[in-house]
């Protein structure tokens, strides 16, 4: 197996994302696998998503990310998914950091949080 480390945008990270719930989690245009099913459904509490994003925005470094890497140039998350998911339903508007949504902050503060990066080892 090789792994390589990659830096990823937020906003790389959310293009296209989409949940279906039993039809399954995307992003990254539709390559990523969020939720395999290999993976345990989302489970982080209000407080735990919020932290994610205080990290982000105060600019802290998340844990790293590992994806797999599939022969159709796909990827599926390994570790990481409730990270993933935090990230992607604040970007979409589905919960409140500090009583905001994301398309309520100023455009600053959207393009800091669309433009942080993430570490993600790739493994093939």
């Amino acid at each position: 197996m090789n792994i390589e480390l990659k830096e990823i945008t937020i906003r790389e990270l959310v293009n296209g994302y989409s949940d279906n719930e039993e039809n399954g989690v995307v992003g990254f245009d539709g390559k990523l696998d969020i939720r395999p099913p290999f993976q345990r459904e989302f489970v982080y509490k209000d407080k735990q998503r919020e932290a994610v994003i205080d990290t982000v925005f105060k600019n802290f470094p998340l844990n790293v990310m590992y994806w797999a890497v599939n022969k159709n140039n796909s990827y599926e998350i390994i570790d990481g998914q409730q990270r993933t998911i935090s990230i992607a339903q604040f970007i979409n508007n589905i919960f409140v950091y500090k009583n905001r949504y994301f398309n309520n902050l100023q455009e600053d503060e959207k393009e800091k949080l669309l433009n942080y990066k993430l570490m993600i080892y790739f493994c093939l």
